[in-house]
């Protein structure tokens, strides 16, 4: 399995996905799932997978090749609209998916992905699709800003509960990683690191890009401080009838700025733990 969340407001676009993979139950991997094609001041996409590997990886490499092809009359260069580029993708996809699904004696393997596309063109405004394994692909709306695929029951609620058109780019950064953070802690098929891009409304280029390892500072911090910043969220709910009122001095705790996070190495098992894309 794998886990990826677009995010799509007003100031621009956040990417963010896992990179474990496995082949079989001892043989996990890392595999980038995270793929940017830039084009500085004319165009900038970003296409992240979720799905069978060897379909995406063929599919990425068509996008990446046709590219950059002058030649080739139809390619991620050539589209003057983000949703005729949406609709090659999903051609490319449904072609990969033909290809990689037969084996040598002609029986048909399950080969489905899905993919995110997202970026701007000179003259467009940023724009995030989903294309589906059949070809089709349906826009983010200012509903609900956000696209997932993989694993995405874990990491739904905060995207649900913060997002907004109007959420700064930069919230909307850090609502994804603790989306990633909430996968990886209630479900082993999606493991660390993380890969982060940020498009900017008009830059037409990468804005941000990082990867975060189990001990990069800013994941160590957020995932350190969302736990806490919760665990003191819930003791100054409501009170139960039958429980005494809070007191001042809980209060006053509960307000405190989370400890700084202990700098721990990964878990040595870390690599055991078993996914597939």
């Amino acid at each position: 399995m794998t886990y990826c969340v677009g995010i799509e407001v007003d100031e621009g676009l956040v990417f963010a996905a896992d990179t474990r993979t496995n082949a079989s139950l001892d043989d996990v991997r890392i595999h980038r799932k995270l793929h940017t094609f830039e084009y500085p001041g004319e165009r900038v996409f970003a296409v992240m997978s979720a799905g069978n590997l060897a379909t995406t990886q063929l599919a990425v490499s068509r996008l990446k090749r046709d590219a950059d092809d002058p030649s080739c009359a139809r390619s991620l260069r050539t589209f003057r609209h983000l949703f005729e580029v949406a609709e090659y993708v999903g051609e490319v996809l449904v072609a990969s998916q033909v290809q990689a699904g037969t084996d040598a004696y002609g029986n048909g393997i399950g080969t489905q992905a899905t993919f995110i596309l997202g970026g701007q063109i000179a003259g467009e405004r940023p724009g995030l699709y989903m294309v589906y394994p059949l070809g089709n692909c349906i826009a983010a709306s200012p509903e609900t800003p956000y696209l997932q695929i993989g694993e995405s029951k874990y990491g739904k609620p905060i995207l649900d509960r913060i997002l907004r058109s109007e959420t700064r780019l930069e919230d909307a950064a850090r609502c994804a990683l603790v989306s990633l953070d909430s996968t990886i802690r209630s479900n082993l098929s999606v493991g660390l690191p993380v890969d982060l891009v940020v498009l900017r409304a008009d830059d037409l280029r990468i804005s941000q890009q990082m990867r975060l390892e189990a001990d990069t500072p800013l994941y160590a911090d957020i995932h350190s401080n969302w736990s806490r910043k919760l665990e003191n969220a819930v003791r100054t709910l409501p009170r139960f009838p039958w429980e005494e009122p809070l007191s001042e001095q809980d209060e006053v705790v509960a307000a405190l700025p989370p400890l700084p996070p202990r700098r721990t190495a990964p878990r040595p098992d870390a690599a055991d733990q078993t996914a597939q894309q």
